[in-house]
């Protein structure tokens, strides 16, 4: 049987459907029991049977962080997609982040050893990874620098990957897959699925930084392939095409129907609005909307290579303009 972490998150949600499409017998974790619509959302983009595979899905109600509940769920578990996790930059969630993404996987690789699961898929990300020196494209063996001022939640992530590779010092077999932006539909409060709320909400302003992006569902088959296959402890970069912040939300724009952003955002402007962020943080306790570390990454120019994921499974990517008329398609139906 396959246990799915965070199946009512974006990655999970649609690897369910895909292995429910297959006739796997799965179980997967959830701690609330409206992101089950989530779900059954994602599920009827791609089917009119939505409720028949749903009900294929053997779902427990479990925490990261609770053993016990955590131990059950992995009873009759041969195979384990670890997807879940908290996304967040803010510097004073560090804690938190750290409790569900590090010590969360910790717990997951320890039951995967303690109850000889076959295989474990984690979920992590292209943040885990060093910066590559001139205009070198990052791979997956640049190294990543603890002494560079990292966000939290690449810190957490990275962490999380350490317990992974040390699984697999102690017998587990495992493969790290490391996305760069996910663009998926069914999740529109965050993410970036949050992204197209607020292109479609009027949001004038766009970057000139460039990233890696990659459609959810290149994600989901190339984890079952790796799965599937005599492959493990490899990690590989998971990004289809490089886009830049400003192609990408005028692209969405343009399939939304709604005005293009239209307001270049300057470094410097992003360096004084994440003080400013900082400020009205500390006299009001709301929520950081921008750090330190995001500010830098909205404008910086990132290169990533797929070659070693590419020339293994000779994959054909999604092209990303596509996946956007796709996903700006359903956010119209579903708002």
């Amino acid at each position: 049987m396959i246990l799915v972490t965070g199946g009512t998150g974006l990655v999970g949600s649609h690897l369910l459907y895909r292995l429910a499409s297959n006739n796997d017998k799965i179980r997967a974790i959830y701690r609330s029991e409206q992101k089950l619509d989530i779900v059954k959302k994602v599920f009827s983009y791609y089917t009119d049977q939505v409720d028949p595979l749903f009900n294929r899905i053997e779902w427990v109600h479990a925490d990261l962080l609770n053993i016990p509940d955590l131990t059950e769920a992995f009873n009759g578990i041969t195979h384990v997609y670890h997807s879940a996790a908290l996304v967040s930059f803010e510097p004073n969630k560090y804690y938190l982040l750290k409790q569900i993404n590090t010590l969360g996987t910790a717990n997951i690789v320890n039951l995967c050893l303690s109850l000889n699961v076959k295989k474990l898929c984690y979920v992590s990300s292209v943040a885990t990874l060093g910066k590559s020196l001139g205009n070198a494209p990052i791979t997956e063996d640049t190294f990543w620098n603890p002494e560079e001022d990292n966000n939290v939640y690449a810190i957490t992530k990275y962490g999380a990957e350490m317990e992974v590779w040390r699984g697999t010092q102690e017998g587990l077999d495992a493969v790290i897959v490391n996305p760069g932006v996910i663009l998926g539909s069914g999740i529109w409060d965050h993410g970036t699925g949050h992204l197209f709320n607020r292109v479609f909400k009027g949001s004038k302003y766009y970057t000139n930084g460039v990233t890696g992006f990659v459609a959810v569902m290149d994600v989901v088959e190339i984890m079952i392939l790796l799965m599937n296959s005599e492959i493990k402890n490899e990690n590989y970069i998971l990004v289809s095409e490089h886009w830049s912040y400003k192609q990408f939300l005028q692209s969405m724009a343009t399939h939304l129907g709604v005005s293009l952003p239209n307001k270049e955002v300057q470094p410097w402007q992003a360096e004084l609005a994440w003080r400013l962020d900082w400020l009205r943080h500390k006299l009001t306790g709301h929520d950081r909307f921008l750090s330190k570390q995001l500010a830098q990454t909205i404008n910086s120019k990132s290169a990533y290579s797929n070659e070693k994921i590419t020339s293994l499974l000779h994959y054909n990517w999604t092209p990303i303009e596509a996946c956007i008329q796709t996903i700006s398609k359903h956010y119209k139906s579903d708002n």
